[in-house]
Protein backbone atom coordinates (compact mmCIF):
# COMPACT_ATOMS: atom_id res chain seq x y z
CA UNK A 1 0.00 0.00 0.00
CA UNK A 2 1.39 3.43 -1.05
CA UNK A 3 1.52 5.74 1.56
CA UNK A 4 -1.24 8.88 1.82
CA UNK A 5 -0.52 11.95 1.18
CA UNK A 6 -1.23 14.99 3.69
CA UNK A 7 -2.95 17.97 2.29
CA UNK A 8 -0.96 20.03 3.37
CA UNK A 9 -3.74 22.99 3.47
CA UNK A 10 -5.31 21.09 6.36
CA UNK A 11 -2.02 20.73 7.71
CA UNK A 12 -1.61 24.58 8.49
CA UNK A 13 -5.23 25.03 9.37
CA UNK A 14 -6.15 21.98 11.72
CA UNK A 15 -4.06 20.44 14.95
CA UNK A 16 -5.06 16.97 16.37
CA UNK A 17 -5.52 17.02 20.07
CA UNK A 18 -4.84 14.05 22.44
CA UNK A 19 -8.87 12.95 22.82
CA UNK A 20 -8.44 12.51 18.76
CA UNK A 21 -10.71 15.30 17.94
CA UNK A 22 -9.69 18.27 15.55
CA UNK A 23 -8.59 21.99 17.09
CA UNK A 24 -9.38 24.69 14.69
CA UNK A 25 -9.35 28.36 15.17
CA UNK A 26 -13.02 30.82 14.19
CA UNK A 27 -13.23 32.21 11.07
CA UNK A 28 -14.34 36.00 10.64
CA UNK A 29 -11.49 37.24 12.66
CA UNK A 30 -9.25 39.24 9.46
CA UNK A 31 -11.04 42.55 8.44
CA UNK A 32 -14.32 44.39 8.83
CA UNK A 33 -13.37 44.62 12.74
CA UNK A 34 -15.12 47.94 13.66
CA UNK A 35 -18.51 46.52 13.30
CA UNK A 36 -18.04 43.71 15.44
CA UNK A 37 -18.56 44.29 19.15
CA UNK A 38 -15.70 44.01 21.42
CA UNK A 39 -17.41 40.54 22.78
CA UNK A 40 -17.46 39.28 19.77
CA UNK A 41 -14.10 39.97 18.99
CA UNK A 42 -13.19 38.21 22.00
CA UNK A 43 -15.06 35.28 21.99
CA UNK A 44 -12.99 34.76 17.97
CA UNK A 45 -10.23 34.68 19.60
CA UNK A 46 -10.10 31.57 21.25
CA UNK A 47 -10.05 27.80 18.89
CA UNK A 48 -12.78 25.39 19.19
CA UNK A 49 -13.02 21.85 17.69
CA UNK A 50 -14.18 20.25 14.45
CA UNK A 51 -17.83 19.22 14.33
CA UNK A 52 -18.70 15.64 13.91
CA UNK A 53 -20.21 16.02 10.43
CA UNK A 54 -16.45 17.23 9.32
CA UNK A 55 -14.45 14.99 10.90
CA UNK A 56 -14.30 12.13 8.34
CA UNK A 57 -13.28 14.63 5.80
CA UNK A 58 -10.30 15.62 8.18
CA UNK A 59 -9.05 12.41 8.83
CA UNK A 60 -8.66 11.78 5.16
CA UNK A 61 -7.04 15.10 5.33
CA UNK A 62 -4.91 14.23 7.92
CA UNK A 63 -4.10 10.76 7.74
CA UNK A 64 -0.74 10.30 9.92
CA UNK A 65 -1.13 12.53 13.19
Amino acid sequence: MPKIKTSRAAAKRFKRMKSGRIKRRKAFTSHILTKKSPKRKRGLRKSTTVSKADMGRLRKMLPYG
